[in-house]
């Protein structure tokens, strides 16, 4: 008797196992990781941006006349994007998340406007330490580009398991939500990928 009832007990946990493979546990394991490493390296790319900034203010502090109103916002975005707490409840939080990305926006719009704003300085032009700055930023921005669409990429495929049946029952069961991803027309507005080109001639002052 006692070995028929681990038999069946056997069967059920195998049952089972079966049952939420059948019904997407397992990917959503894996696609909750896959979400996390993608995010993971969206904050290292932004912190690498947010390091390079200090070094790039400080260049373009030793510049006369350059305009103070632009490095200001620069300084202030800075500060607003790097006192937001990331935690890993932000990627299921959708407030949270906006407000994240509304601050990187908002920097990204600024350091924008200073690097345009620096064309109009022959001797930024010519400063070899602000044109290697440069170069690192534009780098930055392209990695920046690509773990965000890994990230979008990752929590598409995630959201689509979230509300597809029958694994939406799987994710009721387990508390998987929707999580928030990058809204890139809303960035757009705020928003514009500094624009490192090196041909154009330079202004004078």
């Amino acid at each position: 008797m006692l070995r028929q009832s681990r038999i069946w007990a056997w069967l059920i946990a195998v049952a089972g196992v079966l049952g939420l493979s059948g019904c997407g546990y397992n990917d959503f394991q894996r696609l909750d990781e896959q979400v996390k490493a993608s995010w993971s390296e969206v904050l290292n790319q932004y912190q690498r941006r947010a390091d390079l900034i200090p070094n790039i203010v400080n260049t373009v502090k030793g510049e006369a006349g350059f305009e103070q109103e632009t490095l200001t916002k620069v300084i202030e975005a800075r500060a607003k994007a790097t006192s937001i707490q990331v935690t890993p409840e932000t990627l299921n939080d959708p407030a949270a998340f906006n407000r994240f990305q509304q601050a990187q926006g908002e920097l990204t719009s600024a350091l924008s406007r200073l690097i345009a704003v620096s064309e109009n300085y022959p001797n930024l032009k010519t400063n070899q330490g602000f044109q290697d700055l440069r170069v690192q930023l534009e780098g930055t921005e392209n990695r920046i580009t690509v773990a965000r669409n890994r990230y979008i990429k990752a929590v598409a495929e995630y959201n689509v398991l979230v509300r597809q049946f029958p694994s939406n029952l799987t994710a009721m069961l387990f508390s998987y939500s929707v999580k928030p991803s990058f809204t890139v027309d809303n960035e757009a507005q705020i928003s514009k990928p500094p624009t490192v080109d090196f041909s154009k001639p330079a202004a004078s002052k």
